[in-house]
């Protein structure tokens, strides 16, 4: 039997009571204790497609954006300035915030900034995280995110995307070890905020290119900072994303983080759905921290594999003739 989650122990220890009326749960990760709601309307509001589109398909009314509710349940995501907007707006639209999320993504910091701005907090500590909860107020809206801006390097960014303000290493890398010619129809996986597809544009050869990124929030400034006509904007997940016609060549950053650890298993997925993606002629280019073992998954998926000249810090990838 899996161990009771902080809502459920709330709940039933009578510590917690909700009011009357629907149910709000922004961000929930896919298997949130929505059983401890039943009875209750409840509406999910995410950005991270495969999240959205896990949660639609349990039935549940699913967002983007977050709705007004008597309650509003915030699972703390790993940006602190995202989680703060989150709360932020929670605070704003129902009568009661609950706030609940791992220590390992931040829980009790923003335990402490709230409790030193609202006083004594109701709260239970357990499952290495943590619940606590509130009422309406505005004392908190200075936390809220205002619209996405343009950085320092000209390029519009937002609380919760990956690299947020600042143009990553790693993609600055790939950007200059790109050729002077790229194929026809291309992609970028795992696109963020548009910075590799930005460069990658201005090469000559390319017709299409294709950004494809799970996070509705990196997407939509990628759409700020990729104005070219030729770019389309796609808000799927990469590794399982199916075109109407296979890329002549791709480029891509792939993520390695799911939580605050690293895992390798994710940038694999991506160099298999590029192998996927590509037509028998296609190119790839990548980048990737040197210390992660893609190697053998580049091997396995295309006949030819070769390191370009990076840095110090990130390997550049050129792998053709994907293996079907």
């Amino acid at each position: 039997m899996p161990p009771t989650s902080r809502l459920r122990t709330a709940l039933d220890d009578g510590i917690l009571t909700l009011p009357e009326g629907a149910v709000h749960l922004a961000r929930p990760p896919v298997g949130f204790d929505v059983a401890a709601l039943r009875g209750r309307d409840i509406t999910v509001s995410h950005s991270f497609a495969p999240d959205h589109d896990a949660w639609a398909q349990s039935g549940v009314s699913v967002t983007t954006e977050s709705q007004p509710a008597a309650t509003t349940i915030v699972s703390v995501p790993r940006s602190k300035a995202l989680a703060r907007d989150m709360i932020a707006r929670a605070a704003a639209q129902s009568d009661l915030v609950i706030v609940d999320g791992q220590k390992t993504e931040g829980v009790d910091s923003l335990f402490r900034a709230a409790r030193k701005r609202l006083g004594d907090l109701a709260s239970i500590p357990k499952a290495h995280g943590r619940i606590f909860w509130f009422a309406r107020t505005d004392v908190l809206a200075d936390w809220a995110v205002p619209p996405p801006a343009a950085s320092q390097d000209g390029y519009y960014t937002t609380a919760g995307v990956f690299s947020d303000g600042q143009v990553d290493k790693g993609s600055a890398v790939l950007a200059a070890a790109l050729p002077a010619k790229l194929p026809a129809r291309m992609a970028d996986l795992g696109a963020g905020w548009g910075y590799l597809s930005a460069q990658a544009i201005t090469r000559d050869g390319i017709k299409s290119l294709a950004l494809i990124e799970a996070e509705a929030l990196s997407l939509d400034c990628a759409r700020r900072n990729v104005t070219d006509p030729r770019a389309t904007f796609h808000w799927a997940d990469a590794t399982r994303f199916k075109p109407d016609t296979a890329f002549d060549g791709i480029v891509m950053n792939p993520p390695f983080h799911t939580s605050r650890s690293g895992d390798p298993g994710l940038g694999q997925a991506f160099i298999a759905a590029a192998a996927r993606l590509l037509a028998p002629h296609g190119k790839l280019w990548m980048v990737a921290n040197r210390h992660l073992p893609y190697e053998d998954a580049l091997s396995q998926h295309f006949r030819n594999v070769a390191e370009l000249p990076g840095s110090p810090a990130f390997k550049i990838i050129h792998a053709t003739r994907p293996l079907r």
